[in-house]
């Protein structure tokens, strides 16, 4: 908030600035126009005046352009930066329209008979060093805050050197065709202002277009194709579908569509997403929108293909397995369905999935889904300690059974609903494969089951050894 501040309060001094200098430039021109008479001067008098209402109007919107979104303009006011820039372009070529018609008259009809003098080259010198200075301070605040409409302030004040530079060498000319007397360098002051309007209309059509291109959201020249090329050297999506961009005054809207495995959970899409807007703001800052298409990767195994259709019917299943048997396929899992159902809810929710697992994998697919209760209520528990012990015990002599078990430890027997359910903590080497200790747990479990034919749940989590 605070550099925000401190950028805002920044553009706003140096588009006071502009103010400020303009009217002073437009009072020396002024006067200087009535002195000499001359058409140059005259046009950078006409100039600076517009300059005048162009600075003024920018100062007006670099104060409504930082105000922040709201209901109503809900991508906020950059825009406002865009349009001053626009209406500066449509006053420079008004200016450029006005002049060339005044030179050609000038050239072709009227004879005007100017007062050239060494004050006027001097009141034009001053009035070039007055625009220089002005145009590069207002460049740079433009460029360290992004700001159409300054830079647009900056070009036309940059104008005025060049074209104050041609009207002091047509001046000079006719000075010193007075005191040689050379009549026909008296042209040399339409032909000076003729070289301000070409000037004015070569920045103001760079400038115009652009403005147009801003107000019409055309994303600016190879932004796009960076975006593009940040967010694909990114990990964890399929392709990036659709980047689009656009601008309003110093700020970048971009929207980036990007398609994910379909079997990602929500939060590792958003986790993704957060990291696209991050690839994202290393390229330009702004807003960012990560739209995420889910689809099926062309390397989607029959296992990831099988949570994926689960998932996208929001049935969270397990222990899943398939096998080919004589050319069928024979697919076993566990479905999790909310325990307060009555069956025939619970097995309509299964064949349901039956089917849409047939249509994902294969018509003739042979589906069998266990049934149980996913566990959405905390139910309360009595803590048996006698069991605890005998189960410590038990594991403790199953040890040289199994030479890889370290040790069992954390056992915990709770008697929940009439049910007995028995949790334990056991350690293994830890460069063992996952499929031997997976094998070692069960084998476990199926002998506690058979000592202890009371235990309905039993729960073992494996852990390397010393990292308890």
């Amino acid at each position: 908030m605070e550099a925000a501040a401190h950028a805002e309060r920044e553009k706003k001094l140096a588009a006071l600035g502009s103010v400020l200098a303009a009217i002073v430039l437009v009072s020396l021109k002024v006067f200087l126009a009535a002195e000499t008479g001359s058409l140059g001067v005259l046009s950078e008098a006409l100039h600076s005046g517009l300059d005048l209402v162009a600075a003024v109007f920018t100062y007006l919107s670099v104060r409504v352009s930082d105000k922040p979104a709201d209901t109503i303009h809900t991508y906020g006011h950059g825009k406002v930066e865009n349009f001053s820039a626009l209406f500066e372009t449509g006053l420079l070529l008004l200016t450029a329209v006005y002049v060339i018609w005044e030179a050609f008259q000038r050239l072709l009809f009227v004879h005007v008979t100017l007062r050239p003098s060494l004050f006027a080259v001097l009141i034009l010198g001053l009035a070039m060093v007055i625009d220089w200075t002005r145009s590069r301070a207002l460049a740079r605040v433009a460029r360290r805050h992004e700001s159409d409409a300054l830079e647009a302030d900056a070009l036309h004040f940059s104008t005025d050197v060049w074209s104050t530079l041609a009207v002091l060498i047509g001046m000079s000319a006719v000075w010193l065709g007075h005191r040689l007397g050379v009549a026909w360098l008296r042209f040399a002051d339409p032909l000076s202002a003729l070289v301000v309007a070409g000037v004015i209309v070569w920045i103001g059509s760079r400038l115009g277009k652009r403005t147009v291109d801003a107000l019409l959201d055309a994303a600016p020249s190879g932004l796009v194709d960076r975006i593009r090329e940040s967010v694909e050297a990114g990990e964890g999506m399929l392709s990036v579908e659709r980047v689009r961009v656009r601008r309003a005054g110093n700020r970048h809207f971009v929207d980036v569509t990007i398609t994910v495995p379909r079997q990602l959970s929500i939060e590792q899409a958003h986790d993704l997403t957060v990291e696209v807007e991050a690839r994202v703001q290393r390229v330009v800052s702004g807003e960012v929108m990560v739209h995420v298409e889910p689809r099926r990767d062309s390397a989607e195994g029959i296992f990831d293909r099988v949570r994926a259709v689960a998932q996208r019917a929001g049935m969270p299943v397990h222990e899943i397995s398939a096998q080919q048997l004589d050319g069928r396929l024979l697919v076993d899992l566990h479905l999790e369905v909310d325990e307060r159902l009555s069956l025939a809810d619970a097995h309509r929710r299964a064949t349901d999935l039956e089917e849409s697992l047939r249509g994902e994998l294969n018509p003739q697919a042979e589906i069998n889904i266990h049934i149980e209760p996913l566990g959405l209520l905390v139910a309360g528990a009595e803590e048996n300690k006698e069991l605890e012990a005998a189960i410590q015990q038990r594991l403790d002599g199953l040890r040289a059974e199994y030479p890889e078990l370290a040790d069992c430890h954390q056992i915990h027997a709770r008697r929940v609903e009439h049910r007995v359910q028995v949790s334990c903590h056991c350690s293994f080497e830890g460069n063992l494969p996952i499929t031997r200790v997976h094998d070692i747990t069960v084998a476990l479990e199926g002998r506690l089951r058979r000592d202890f034919p009371e235990i309905d749940r039993i729960t073992i989590h494996p852990e390397p050894l010393g990292e308890a």
